[in-house]
């Protein structure tokens, strides 16, 4: 199969679909790929290292869209690209079909770098000269540290707290999952705090907290909005909320998407950062973990084709979200009120 790695042209995406090592990996198995010119440039690999890796490097994203019958990509394609997308061609890439209907997913965020990063930016923007509150989230003796408040307990969520606990902050991870939080109260550091995410329990803790982040997701669907506009003036000025959901319509309802390059607004002085791709700051780490994720999905899509890929994997399957005109993802169709077909039909 000839595999193509086009540069990603939304605003500030650093990342790319992946690196040399894996390149290597799918030239051993002896396919094809092309790579865009200085596709890799912004994670710190050069078009020499993907020679290297047995590639061929093409001079424009067109060229690589025309010539590979899989495209591997990082984020979801945008209207530049729609033309270039040929029918029969499979496109391998994080969709957000449920925020996006002209587009439809296989949606398995890269959860422990946004969770990390979504506090890293949380923390900056506490700054008062970015609007924040002035707040230093691990304090120092004889001040008290920061508070955090997380949504949803999943993977971004776990690694949200992890990182902001071992800063030193007060953290409250909510979920509405007992056993979640039973499993989060076995394993997390004695400074994180479980509590059942109600809209009464959210009320009572947002006029002490100092950051918000919001991690919850519902696979293929929106998110639902778990502060509302009328909860902000419940909130100290200057308290900062980080929607990680935003992909997916966000956990906010004032949310609205940011880029890396203008991640930050203020709205009833709350400040909001909703930066739809924030692994993308972090691009080298992101692609090699990337990489790492679906290198096993890519192979067997690129050794089996589609088709069989599917048959042979359930989760892989689970994975196709619109094939042969149709939506093969019923929150999808639910979301959008589109016919549902179910992906086994397509086989």
């Amino acid at each position: 199969m000839i595999i193509g790695i086009p540069k990603e042209i939304k605003n500030n995406e650093n990342r790319v679909g992946m690196t040399p090592m894996g390149v290597a990996e799918l030239v051993r198995h002896h396919h094809t790929v092309v790579v865009q010119h200085t596709a890799g440039e912004n994670s710190g690999f050069s078009d020499a290292e993907y020679v290297k890796a047995g590639a061929t490097i093409l001079p424009a994203i067109n060229d690589v869209y025309a010539t590979a019958e899989m495209i591997v990509k990082v984020k979801e394609p945008i209207v530049p690209e729609y033309p270039m997308i040929r029918a029969g061609q499979v496109i391998f890439t994080y969709f957000h079909f449920a925020a996006e209907e002209e587009l439809t997913p296989l949606l398995i965020p890269m959860s422990e770098v946004a969770g990390k990063m979504a506090v890293q930016e949380g923390a900056t923007y506490l700054k008062k000269i970015y609007g924040g509150k002035g707040v230093l989230l691990g304090g120092v003796p004889g001040v008290k540290p920061g508070k955090v408040l997380i949504l949803g307990g999943g993977r971004v969520g776990r690694s949200a707290a992890h990182v902001a606990a071992g800063m030193g902050a007060d953290v409250i991870i909510a979920d509405v999952s007992l056993d979640c939080l039973r499993y989060l109260d076995s394993i997390m550091p004695a400074n994180v705090h479980t509590m059942y995410a109600s809209r009464m329990q959210i009320e009572h803790e947002l006029p002490t907290v100092d950051l918000v982040i919001g991690s919850v997701l519902i696979p293929g669907d929106k998110t639902p909005h778990l502060i509302t506009r009328d909860m902000l003036k419940l909130m100290q000025p200057g308290t900062v909320l980080v929607d990680v959901a935003i992909d997916q319509g966000g956990c906010f309802e004032t949310s609205r998407p940011t880029t890396h390059s203008d991640p930050v607004y203020v709205l009833d002085g709350i400040v909001h950062y909703a930066v739809a791709n924030i692994p993308g700051a972090v691009s080298r780490t992101s692609t090699f973990a990337l990489t790492n994720a679906t290198q096993p999905y890519t192979l067997a899509l690129a050794d089996k084709g589609w088709k069989q890929a599917c048959k042979d994997d359930p989760a892989l399957l689970k994975g196709l979200n619109m094939a042969a005109g149709k939506v093969t993802y019923r929150a999808v169709a639910d979301c959008f009120g589109l016919a549902y077909t179910p992906a086994e039909r397509v086989l």
